[in-house]
């Protein structure tokens, strides 16, 4: 029986230095701490909707190296499903190096390492239309589009979150397949000349000023919830998870912004980004704030 939702994309080994400072150009930051832990955003929604018990598997790439291994299995500890997963040999796992000041915004260096490795012709189509939902995320856009062509022909319900890579790659056809689009505001505007955009569900994301939600008959809005951020790494992947958990189940709108942004400010208030909160916490943090 295939995963209630596949996601797709990146799939990293991630290496989080927490600094007192973004450095500019020429200039030094201290190294503070250091951690290690899985990360790409398909793998980190994937971790996410795992932890809100819906049942999830990965499309995606990793090299055979140490790296991929852990990334592998932290994963697999999560409980999301492999067999999507291709392991590419003699290649490298793509690694991010996250910069995280004090105020918990993040700056990103990477290597696309073998996160990238799947071809249209390595997907398992029956996988796919098997699925209730596929998540699509950051990767090459023929890959992307073919996964979206699978699951739309056999009327299974798609989300896409581009991410910051919008502005340099051809996803017109992942934006017009998707029924719900995940963006901030500058990824919206990148977008905005692509047909069909307002024809979708939209969700604007803000940070910590919450988010909102387009909709071609009105817009919805939720401010979001004052916490202390330590690292914003992951917080949108969790939000993601949180607004695709909550429709699933039959929640409407207001409830998914709200349970969204709950499973983005906990992920937001600890630090890596994969470090998305149980659906139990987040219930809790719901029920002190009611």
């Amino acid at each position: 029986m295939a995963p209630t939702v596949l996601t797709a994309g990146h799939v990293n080994w991630d290496v989080t230095l927490r600094v007192d400072r973004l450095p500019e150009a020429d200039g030094e930051a201290t190294i503070r701490s250091q951690c290690q832990s899985g990360g790409g955003s398909a793998a980190n929604v994937a971790a996410a909707l795992a932890g809100l018990e819906v049942d999830t598997g990965l499309i995606g790439s990793v090299g055979d190296d140490d790296n991929g291994l852990l990334a592998r299995r932290d994963l697999e500890d999560a409980g999301v499903s492999l067999s999507g997963l291709r392991v590419v040999e003699d290649a490298e796992t793509a690694v991010k190096y996250l910069l995280v000041d004090d105020d918990g915004e993040v700056a990103i260096l990477g290597n696309d390492g073998g996160n990238e490795a799947l071809q249209p012709a390595d997907l398992e189509a029956d996988r796919i239309r098997a699925a209730d939902h596929v998540h699509l995320t950051s990767q090459q856009p023929e890959t992307a589009a073919a996964i979206a062509s699978i699951a739309t022909d056999a009327g299974v319900t798609v989300s896409f979150d581009p991410g910051r890579r919008v502005g340099d790659r051809e996803y017109d056809a992942m934006v017009r397949a998707a029924d719900v689009l995940f963006v901030t505001e500058r990824e919206a505007a990148a977008l905005a000349d692509v047909d069909g955009l307002d024809d979708r569900l939209v969700v604007v994301t803000a940070g910590s000023d919450g988010a909102a939600v387009r909709t071609p008959d009105k817009t919805y809005t939720h401010a979001g919830f004052d916490i202390e951020p330590v690292d914003t790494a992951g917080a949108g992947d969790a939000f993601a998870a949180g607004f695709l958990a909550t429709r699933l189940a039959g929640g409407d709108i207001d409830s998914a912004l709200e349970y969204a942004n709950a499973c983005g400010a906990l992920t937001a208030g600890h630090e890596g980004a994969r470090s998305a909160p149980t659906k139990a916490a987040v219930e809790a943090f719901l029920a002190n704030r009611s």
